[in-house]
C-alpha cells in the first residue's frame, strides 16, 4: 500500500486508489473513505448519496475503534486479494 501526496491522507494499491483520510466538511468530523465501498458489507460504512464509495465515520472524542477499522481494511484488502477489484500488476 503507497501514500499519495496531496491535501488529505490517500493510499493506493498497484496506483489504483484505496482509502483516504478526511474530514466532513459539516461536522469536521474525521473519517475513512473506501473507494470501493460499494462491494463492503459492514454495519458502520455510509453508503449516503454517493454510489462507488462508503465511509466508517470516527468520533473524535473516543477511542479508535481498532478492531472495526482492522477488519474493513482486511475486507477491503480482500478485494483486491481475490481479485473482485482488478489492480495492475
Amino acid at each position: 500500500m503507497k501514500r499519495r501526496s496531496g491535501k488529505c491522507p490517500a493510499f493506493a494499491i498497484s496506483k489504483k486508489m484505496f482509502c483516504y483520510l478526511w474530514t466532513d466538511k459539516k461536522t469536521d468530523e474525521p473519517y475513512i473513505l473506501m473507494v470501493e465501498g460499494k462491494y463492503l458489507d459492514h454495519p458502520e460504512l455510509e453508503e449516503g448519496d454517493r454510489t462507488k464509495m462508503k465511509i466508517f465515520k470516527v468520533n473524535p472524542n473516543k477511542d479508535l475503534p481498532i478492531g472495526k477499522i482492522k477488519g474493513i481494511l482486511q475486507k477491503a484488502l480482500d478485494l483486491y486479494r481475490t481479485g473482485i477489484i482488478k489492480i495492475k500488476d
